[in-house]
């Protein structure tokens, strides 16, 4: 990956450049799954996080479970969840502009003063086409959405996971990997709003 390419994940379609990773341990908690899928979708999360060298836990002091993850079949059913409003500003204008758009998958990040991700709000309506993807790779294609502040249009045009030939199995690709793994080096800044960070992403994704 060279450093445009790079910059081009973190660059979003208002024009700012934005690279954050999670500050704290991920505390996953998952909602509208049945318990065959529960672990599936759990530990997609687990193999992301330890990919990135990063923790996951089972309990945030501050927050007791810091991602949400919410399947379900009709966006107004978020509408009569409990206390998500609160949590999700202006909730209903949200579901109304995510119904006109037709759109089947929503992320919403928290940030800590640092601008580290402190949060995430992961929302799956299970359409026709949600519905024929083995669950092992959305949730592979959720945790690695969430493990990054990616830019709004940086898989619009091709997805971060690769088919293996002649299984019905998708893995995570190498290029994707590496630059995961390079976020999260320890010497590198929690967020970054820098094109220039690009660079330094850019040497360590040779690295890996």
């Amino acid at each position: 990956m060279d450093p445009a390419l790079i910059e081009a994940h973190f660059t979003r379609s208002d024009g700012t450049y934005l690279c954050a990773r999670w500050g704290r341990p991920i505390v996953p908690v998952v909602f509208g799954v049945d318990d065959a899928t529960l672990p599936v979708i759990k530990g997609a999360i687990e193999a992301v996080a330890l990919l990135a060298g990063h923790e996951t836990a089972e309990t945030d002091m501050e927050l007791g479970a810091n991602m949400m993850v919410f399947f379900f079949r009709a966006w107004d059913e978020l509408l009569d969840l409990p206390d998500l409003g609160r949590m999700i500003p202006d909730l209903a204008p949200l579901v109304e502009r995510l119904k006109r758009v037709e759109a089947n998958q929503y992320r919403v990040f928290r940030f800590d003063s640092a601008g580290a991700i402190k949060a995430a709000f992961v929302f799956i309506r299970m359409d026709a086409h949600l519905e024929a993807v083995p669950a092992e790779t959305l949730a592979l294609s959720q945790a690695v959405q969430t493990i990054l502040s990616w830019s709004d249009t940086a898989f619009q045009e091709h997805s971060p996971l690769a088919m293996v030939p002649g299984q019905d199995m998708a893995v995570l690709r190498p290029d994707i990997s590496a630059l995961i793994r390079a976020v999260y080096d320890p010497v590198l800044p929690d967020c970054a709003r820098d094109p220039s960070h690009a660079l330094r992403l850019s040497a360590r994704v040779r690295l890996h």
